[in-house]
């Protein structure tokens, strides 16, 4: 064979691989049909998500999705705890199911055995190691990556939670005055999530969603009440419970828990303000001080030691 002739199959190979390529990440880019219905049925209940959470879009995701699921019931064999996953998935606002969020774990497992496994392959080539302590460092690695996701899992709670705490006096502000205005509480909610946007708004959104599908005002806000880990959220949403089933007045109830948010926030910036004026002190001891007081008597000591005998 001639070089012209390899050069050209080489190059031919490689433009076909390209292209291939190409083809590959633009399908992927191309919005699903679910992607382009749901903004305009977003009122509606969503649909209960499959037990992969996506269909695979390549030849590599079909062969690794069996895989996938095998390791990810593993994962819920050994870990358990389904129904505080489910519970932390919903005050997150991500709309998973159980098995999507195994699957999850599994890969940021994967990802820390690739690094541990990425460190063992450094060490064996600087110099001979024992094969059981490597094993070891790949299991610790995929471990810490399954219990990561975990952990970032509660902290995605906690940053959503925070969120809703800081945008909760602002909204029970603008739903006082749609209810003084004349409104209904429903009516109240839907002028107010309409024009906001937010985690709070999203909770309120999920609720009218449900109202508008047929379930009762009461219950629609008993669950949010049930479901959300917020305490004030909670106080929210049984008032307006009992407003809608007894009648009783809610302005002057949603107008008093702002005000307590309010008072709440205050209270928490004064003492994280006394927390960090104490660290603030670190540098100032430790730092500013001695140097202080090394240039007061470094003057004196040089003069001792040049006029002592």
């Amino acid at each position: 064979m001639t070089p012209a002739v390899l050069g050209g199959l080489l190059a031919g190979t490689t433009a076909a691989g390209l292209l291939m390529v190409i083809a590959t990440v633009l399908s992927g880019r191309r919005p699903s049909l679910a992607i382009r219905v749901l903004p305009y049925v977003r009122d509606l209940t969503a649909a209960p998500a499959t037990p992969t959470g996506r269909e695979p879009r390549t030849a590599f995701g079909a062969l690794a999705a069996p895989l996938l699921r095998s390791a990810a019931d593993l994962v819920e064999r050994t870990l358990g705890g389904a129904a505080s996953v489910r519970r932390r998935l919903a005050r997150a606002g991500i709309d998973r199911s159980v098995h999507d969020f195994r699957v999850e774990q599994v890969l940021w497992g994967f990802t820390g055995f690739g690094v541990a496994a990425a460190y063992c392959l450094v060490s064996a080539l600087s110099g001979p190691r024992s094969l059981v302590p490597l094993v070891l460092i790949c299991l610790v690695g995929f471990a810490s990556g399954v219990l990561w996701r975990d952990h970032h899992l509660t902290a995605q709670v906690r940053k959503r939670e925070r969120a809703i705490v800081a945008e909760f006096p602002a909204i029970a502000e603008l739903l006082a005055l749609a209810v003084a205005a004349g409104e209904g509480p429903v009516s109240a909610v839907d002028r107010v999530v309409s024009r906001s946007h937010g985690a709070l708004a999203a909770d309120l959104g999920g609720v009218l969603a449900a109202i508008r599908t047929g379930e009762p005002v009461a219950d629609a806000f008993d669950r949010l009440a049930a479901t959300t880990g917020v305490p004030i959220v909670a106080r929210f949403a049984h008032g307006v419970a009992v407003a809608v089933e007894r009648g009783t007045p809610l302005t002057e109830v949603l107008h008093a828990q702002a005000c307590d948010v309010r008072e709440a926030g205050r209270r928490e910036l004064i003492e994280q303000a006394s927390r960090r004026e104490i660290v603030m002190m670190v540098p100032v001891v430790f730092i500013v001080l001695p140097v202080t007081v090394v240039f007061a008597f470094w003057p004196g000591l040089v003069g001792l030691s040049l006029t002592g005998p």
